[in-house]
């Protein structure tokens, strides 16, 4: 059994998977698996990857007809056989001892997930590459130490993400978590995240940045401006989990709560000018419906956050105008400060 199995979903990729198989084969920890699923993709990543294989008995490649990111990623769970597993995305890339460094602590601690700090970056052709910190925890507490999600819900507002750390395989099979695979979907990582923090026992924060998020790929989901709902039927994904499983909905619907209407209104500010109004009317039945359900507690949110759901909820069309009006209104304040900024210098 290898220490740690790392899955690569790859999907039309060739301009950064190299950088990212050179990063992963040459860990430091060399008992690992590296299960790279290709996606059906149509350039010539499925021949890099073969390259790689062909070098490196650790390499194991599925490949398969485009189905998805979720069913992707469940192919290559499914195939894991490492202690712990972690994930890196083809057009990212990892330092060297990620997975020595965080393996060590886990095996001394038991954990069931270590997570490290990252850097998100953007690498324009023939210019340096340019890299921002990014801490799980925005104010710097909570590292670590080893916490139960139940008796520490404040970790649910860390920074969502499923690549920076490593996860025990036993827990993930024990509770059978997997991604959603609904066709055509993007965010599934969301799920999978959520479902890993509400079954561990024992999680650590690590305030070391190891993985490299790249922020300038074209195709990733995020830039997708058409992607409207993809959002929306993770967060439905999820709660269905929560109501199969009441035992942990008592102690996590107030942190899904919170993390799916902030999503939502980051949902808001991403889609495409045409598809906003008609978002805020859909937003309006899951809000209500939420509302009915006492899911909603106004003291986890922010005056702001707050006006924006009950705003929601009494009339989308108002809320879509009053939104307008605000981010118009902040544009110019933010071009007024840039005018004196100049001025002054």
């Amino acid at each position: 059994m290898a220490k740690v199995s790392i899955i690569i979903p790859t999907y039309n990729v060739e301009e950064y998977l190299r950088e990212c198989m050179d990063s992963v084969v040459n860990q430091t920890l060399k008992d690992i698996e590296i299960i790279c699923v290709n996606d059906g993709s149509t350039d010539s990543s499925l021949s890099i990857l073969e390259e790689y294989a062909a070098n490196d008995d650790r390499i194991i490649i599925i490949d398969k007809q485009n189905e998805g990111y979720g069913r992707g990623m469940n192919d290559g769970l499914d195939k894991a056989t490492g202690e712990y597993i972690g994930i890196v995305e083809p057009d990212d890339f990892v330092d060297i001892h990620m997975y020595e460094d965080l393996y060590a602590i886990a095996k001394d601690l038991d954990l069931d997930i270590i997570k490290a700090d990252f850097y998100r970056f953007v690498h324009p052709e023939n210019k340096p590459l340019v890299a921002t910190y990014n801490a799980l925890s925005k104010d710097g507490t909570g590292y670590n130490q080893v916490v139960d999600p139940k008796e520490h819900p404040e970790i649910f507002l860390y920074v969502l993400n499923t690549w920076s750390g490593i996860y025990k395989r036993q827990m993930i099979e024990k509770y059978h978590i997997r991604h959603n695979t609904t066709p055509g979907a993007s965010f599934q990582d969301n799920g999978f995240w959520f479902q890993t923090f509400t079954r561990a026992e024992r999680v650590y924060f690590y305030n070391k940045p190891y993985y490299m998020n790249r922020r300038d790929n074209p195709n990733s989901s995020v830039k997708s401006k058409t992607k409207v709902y993809c959002m929306n039927d993770e967060y439905e994904f999820i709660h269905d989990y929560l109501d199969s499983n009441p035992e942990l909905k008592e102690y996590f619907i107030y942190p899904y709560s919170i993390k799916r209407v902030r999503n939502y209104f980051w949902t808001y500010g991403r889609i495409a000018k045409e598809f906003k109004l008609e978002y805020l009317e859909r937003l309006q039945v899951e809000f209500k419906e939420a509302m009915a359900l006492n899911e909603f507690r106004q003291s986890d949110y922010t005056k702001l956050e707050w006006e924006k759901i009950t705003r929601i909820i009494e009339d989308p069309k108002k809320t879509y105008k009053w939104m307008n009006a605000s981010a118009r209104a902040r544009k110019i304040k933010r071009y007024i400060k840039k005018k004196l900024r100049i001025r002054y210098i």
